[in-house]
């Protein structure tokens, strides 16, 4: 290829991310945001019972349009969701057109509901100039109710049933089924879809690229703000070789789909078809939202509308694909201006495959850019699909409290209403592109799983990750008492406190990329944090004693008892996480007040308010005996149960939550003592005036100061930090070959028991499945490994390290003998993370544990899951498949470490992107 053409292009999806900034240009208008599942959402929950499930099941999917979100495969839409585009398909012997994706749902899992489909996020720009997506379809009927029978027969302590296991890929019987997209322009975008036969024999395939509204016009919205004038679609004269539907909305605007070749295109409407679904009603139109499928799979030439326009239209392709052959159908989504603009000779002519191509290597090169040279090709490859995953993830999510309770007569602005889920967050009105942990699982956002989320996401679109930060901390998301929400199923329950740890992360990414601080970012998220700090130190700190209870926070079942619930025996818990969680967030406000002291001298007493907020905090943690939560005994952190009588006993759960103090550590640089000098001097006094405030803490200020003249703020000391990393190092209680555990393996041979009233507690050691319900059957944290407590557990090693530098060292594994400083044990941690997806000496990936089809197939085994958690023997992926989310943090990981040389890493640990220290 031409070298000066190349250099032209080198940067263009840098240029475009600078053009959205700067320019307005609005790149990521059109991108992957439906969800993969929206039946069994809360959203579409309008029962009695609240019983999401199955109110809304996957079978009333195909018939009844949605209220508040729409889903497809590998789909794509505009920014609210008003026009939307996904592909459908046929074997010639399914009941139904695959459509959406099957899974099972929370009482249907043995471990909880769970996706039974095989499909995969392989690539994405951060625009969304190109996108690649697998889906495996199987040529043999696919296997819906043996899935759900199986499943239901297995207990808790038996493996989940897969799609795999049912022998439905037997012999290669099934098409890979590829999804492209590039963009010509912002809202000019080719479809390329290539289906390959991996079988034996030629096989049929029908392939059904859909187009159609959100319905936003039905009757039931009639009556609110959010009704609108009928969209439509039509078939339209297109050019010879091309059908053409011409989409108009008053609200997203008109464009045209072009379809490649003479193919028929079935019309229909996107509204519920009653009489299927509720006998006895009548449909609204004689053409409703199953039409399609009703036409190709049952053959009733008349569910579609043969005028040929309506709200949701498919091109039927047809096609037999001979073994170890491909077909090819391209289609095109564009503006009806640019469209227009364009003649019609070349909408699939050589400017089509150019494009593609162009832009497929635009993306190359993006990703080259960011990888570093010393990072392997499988490395490169885990990094690049773990990102994409994160870009596939954003949804369209929609959420109007006011309207949702209204219609379930439980809005507390109205008389005589009953309250119900989320009663309290009538305030709210979601409409967004979301960051999503997961689009089939979990559709829909957790404040502290978005926080992670924006780690991965710096790498490649910083702008994106501080906008999606904002969004939790806008008054129509953020509690007007300054709670955050934490998840739909209940907004009102507890997430860890850890966006100001990412604000200031984001913070400092920009710092590095740009050399430059946002400083209107820093004051909107600092103030709107303050009403957050606020909200946790009066509810949550039920007695003004500085320790917190929190509640679930997110680490689900990993005590003895449910920590939303009361407890069975009266009282209360004293959190050392939720304790440790507030320890950090005082020291993220501390040095985000430190920045913002720069431009606004205001700010100064804000950074002696949390200063002073953490170390009250780490005096109440660390009292002596009973009263605190370190056990000396132990050299470990425990909950502490308070029973109503102010009686405490430690429950000695060694899990998560007692490493977790370990994470609240920051380093104080002398540059930024510097910026505050008021403030120091004010510290100095509050030290002089209550030494007692650093009894068993780390001591910071003259004569303590560390390598380099650094400071450090740390819950725990020399002596206590030694003894808590020689358990978390140690392979026979948290150190996994694959990262650290959640709970000490020490459980597995002594579990811990508590009794309450001739009933017993107790936790066991559980690398893989939980055996309990009791936050649901995926929901595991007693015993695998998870990725974002061990980036924490990174972060903090970091922070240490630049502290002390080569002057501590520790046994690493305990017992070893091999003496390592902080930053070499970080590594060693990630290093074991990355084991968990890259190809061993022998090329499997622990990831995939005993899954021959994905250790072995040169079709499977390139292919990266990125799971919920990870058996913390093996390492095998566990719980959601698809939940790129906070595991997309590996892709940091990789990037961090691989920048490396290992001969160099002591000289420049000290720059570790982790800590939150731009010099």
């Amino acid at each position: 290829m031409d070298k000066k053409l190349a250099s032209a292009r080198t940067g263009a999806e840098t240029k475009r991310l600078a053009e959205a900034r700067d320019r307005g240009i609005n790149w990521k208008k059109w991108g992957p945001y439906l969800s993969e599942r929206q039946w069994g959402t809360v959203r579409e929950d309008y029962s009695e019972t609240g019983d999401a499930w199955n109110f809304f099941t996957h079978d009333h999917a195909r018939s009844r349009a949605y209220r508040w979100g729409e889903d497809g495969i590998a789909g794509i839409s505009n920014d609210k969701q008003n026009l939307c585009f996904a592909l459908a398909l046929w074997n010639g012997k399914d009941p139904i057109l695959k459509e959406r994706l099957f899974g099972l749902t929370n009482n249907e899992g043995n471990h909880g509901e769970d996706v039974k489909e095989y499909y995969f996020y392989i690539d994405s720009t951060p625009t969304h100039s190109y996108m690649k997506y697998l889906y495996k379809y199987p040529q043999a009927v696919f296997p819906y109710a043996d899935l759900v029978e199986t499943n239901g027969r297995r207990s808790r302590n038996e493996f989940e049933y897969e799609l795999l296991d049912t022998g439905v890929f037997d012999d290669d019987r099934y098409f890979d089924v590829f999804v492209e997209y590039a963009k010509a322009a912002p809202e000019d975008i080719l479809v390329k879809i290539t289906a390959f036969n991996r079988g034996p024999d030629a096989a049929n395939l029908h392939l059904l690229p859909t187009l159609w509204f959100r319905n936003d016009w039905a009757s039931w919205i009639a009556e609110t703000s959010r009704a609108a004038r009928k969209p439509n679609l039509r078939q339209i004269e297109a050019a010879a070789g091309q059908s053409t539907v011409a989409a108009t909305d008053s609200v997203g605007g008109a464009f045209l789909l072009s379809c490649e070749g003479d193919v028929p295109l079935l019309f229909t409407e996107n509204e519920t078809n009653a009489e299927r679904l509720f006998p006895g009603q009548r449909n609204e139109s004689l053409y409703v939202k199953d039409g399609i499928n009703n036409f190709v799979v049952q053959g009733d030439q008349n569910a579609v509308n043969p005028e040929r326009q309506g709200t949701k239209v498919a091109a039927h392709y047809r096609m037999t694909i001979a073994p170890g052959q491909s077909a090819t159908v391209r289609l095109r989504l564009s503006a009806a201006k640019t469209a227009q603009a364009r003649t019609a000779q070349n909408g699939f002519g050589k400017e089509f495959d150019q494009t593609l191509a162009e832009r497929l290597q635009e993306a190359d090169e993006f990703y080259s850019s960011l990888t570093p040279s010393s990072v392997s090709p499988d490395a490169a490859n885990v990094m690049r699909q773990a990102i994409a995953g994160m870009l596939w993830s954003k949804q369209f999510y929609f959420f109007d409290g006011d309207n949702w309770l209204d219609e379930h007569h439980s809005n507390p602005l109205h008389a005589g209403y009953r309250h119900t889920r989320n009663s309290d967050w009538f305030h709210m009105l979601n409409e967004d592109v979301i960051s999503m942990p997961d689009k089939w699982e979990y559709p829909w956002y957790a404040a502290w799983d978005l926080a992670f989320h924006t780690l991965p996401i710096a790498i490649v679109d910083p702008d994106f990750a501080k906008d999606q930060l904002k969004l939790m901390l806008r008054g129509v998301y953020l509690h007007p008492n300054g709670q955050m929400p934490a998840y739909e199923w209940n907004f009102g329950d507890v997430n860890p406190p850890v966006h100001a740890f990412a604000t200031l992360f984001l913070h400092r990414t920009e710092q590095a990329l740009r050399g430059e601080t946002d400083v209107q970012f820093l004051r909107e998220a600092f103030n709107k944090l303050v009403l957050n700090f606020t909200w946790w130190v009066n509810r949550k700190d039920r007695f003004g004693k500085n320790v917190f209870e929190g509640g679930f926070l997110g680490l689900d079942n990993i005590g003895i008892f449910d920590r939303s619930a009361p407890l069975p025996t009266g009282g209360h818990l004293e959190q050392a996480d939720g304790t440790a969680w507030m320890a950090l967030f005082s020291q993220n406000m501390m040095e985000l007040a430190v920045e913002l002291a720069v431009h606004d001298p205001t700010y100064e007493d804000m950074v002696v308010k949390f200063a002073e907020h953490f170390y009250y905090i780490a005096g109440a943690m660390n009292q002596p005996d009973k009263g605190g939560m370190w056990d000396e005994e132990d050299g470990f952190y425990y909950d502490l149960l308070r029973l109503p009588d102010g009686s405490g006993t430690r429950l000695k759960v060694r899990s998560m939550v007692g490493l977790l103090p370990l994470c609240a550590a920051t380093v104080m640089e002398p540059w930024q003592r510097e910026r505050i000098p008021r403030a120091m001097e004010q510290l100095a006094q509050r030290m002089r005036r209550m030494p007692e405030l650093q009894q068993n803490i780390h001591v910071t200020g003259p004569g303590h100061y560390g390598v380099s003249d650094r400071g450090m703020f740390a819950l725990v000391n020399s002596e206590r930090l030694r003894r808590i990393l020689s358990r978390m190092l140690d392979e026979n209680e948290f150190l996994s070959s694959y990262g650290i555990r959640s709970l000490s393996k020490v459980h597995e041979r002594d579990p811990y028991v508590f009794q309450v009233q001739g009933q017993e507690y107790r936790v066991d050691y559980l690398p893989s499945e939980s055996n309990t319900g009791m936050f649901g059957g995926n929901s595991n944290w007693r015993g695998p490994v998870w990725m974002p407590v061990n980036v924490l557990i990174i972060r903090a090693l970091q922070n240490f390290y630049l502290y002390y530098g080569d002057n501590f060292k520790i046994e690493c594994p305990t017992g070893s003998g091999k003496l390592m400083n902080l930053f070499e044990v970080s590594k060693e941690i990630a290093d074991r993370l990355g084991r968990i997806f890259l190809r061993d000496e022998h090329g499997r990936r622990a990831v995939y544990g005993g899954t021959e089809k994905f250790q072995t197939d040169p079709h499977w085994r390139d292919l990266v899951l990125f799971y919920e958690y990870f058996h913390g023997d093996n390492g095998a992926g566990l719980g959601a498949s698809h939940q790129t989310g906070w595991t997309g943090l590996i892709a940091k990981t990789i990037q961090l470490y691989g920048l490396l040389d290992p001969q160099k890493a002591l000289e420049v640990g000290k720059q570790a992107a982790f800590t939150q220290n731009p010099k």
